[in-house]
């Protein structure tokens, strides 16, 4: 019997061998890369380093998984950046800061080839769900993610903060990531009211209240379909006026 769960594990077990083949490939090559910063990290320090982070990043992810009751999604998260083209980019633009995508993107005239590979793998981004709109006058459209991966995507979103900050982790820093990038964010309605909502928990009444409102949620919606305003979430219930302001602020102190 096919069991899509065990055949995702195997498909990147058979990947080690080609990831340690790109490895050596990225030793050989780590001296002809362009001038850039993270060149000032020797090679075998970007490997740990990348691969560590990598590894607190599921640790927390599946922490604040297991904290709703998404076990396999705890599980299974990230699985792909263990395959050769989303963990050699890692290592190549591994700075310790930011997300090696970012860096690529710098190098590579904004384009990221990893990042386009993760996110059309990974359904707790919300960029896996945006297509193409019938609507006139919009071209693309934010669908609405299911429940249990938009609480995925939040447990993400804490455990990238965690990852890149370390000690100096707060729990509004995931509200803070979020108004930076808010502009450009391709987002349901729905969807992005209940993020909204669920981080301004987090930054407010902390970790504890966060997962226990996202407990609830899973709950009401079986982890499924959901209506903001079904679940008593307005538009009004977060300060926009208090986001363009925040955003403001940390226009130019984006680590990412």
């Amino acid at each position: 019997m096919y069991d899509p769960a065990a055949a995702t594990v195997l498909m990147h077990i058979a990947c080690i061998p080609i990831m340690i083949a790109q490895v050596r490939c990225l030793w050989y090559n780590s001296f002809a890369m362009d001038s850039y910063a993270y060149q000032s990290t020797p090679f075998w320090q970007r490997l740990r380093g990348h691969f560590m982070t990598v590894c607190i990043h599921k640790k927390y992810v599946a922490q604040g998984c297991f904290r709703l009751g998404l076990y396999r999604q705890g599980l299974l998260h990230d699985l792909s950046k263990f395959t050769p083209l989303e963990f050699g980019t890692g290592v190549r633009y591994y700075d310790g800061h930011r997300s090696p995508n970012a860096v690529e993107r710098l190098v590579n005239d904004g384009c990221s080839e990893s990042w386009l590979h993760h996110k059309g793998r990974n359904k707790h981004h919300f960029e896996y769900w945006i297509d193409y709109s019938n609507q006139p006058g919009r071209l693309v459209y934010g669908n609405k993610m299911p429940m249990r991966y938009l609480a995925e995507m939040v447990c993400d979103r804490r455990a990238a903060c965690i990852a890149y900050n370390r000690d100096n982790y707060q729990p509004s820093m995931a509200w803070d990531h979020y108004i930076r990038c808010k502009d450009h964010s391709v987002l349901h309605r729905d969807t992005r009211l209940v993020l909204e909502k669920a981080l301004c928990i987090m930054r407010d009444e902390g970790e504890d209240a966060c997962f226990a409102y996202l407990r609830k949620l899973l709950k009401q919606t079986k982890g499924t379909g959901y209506s903001a305003d079904a679940l008593g979430i307005k538009d009004n219930m977060v300060d926009h006026d208090e986001i363009d302001s925040r955003a403001e602020q940390l226009m130019y102190k984006d680590p990412r």
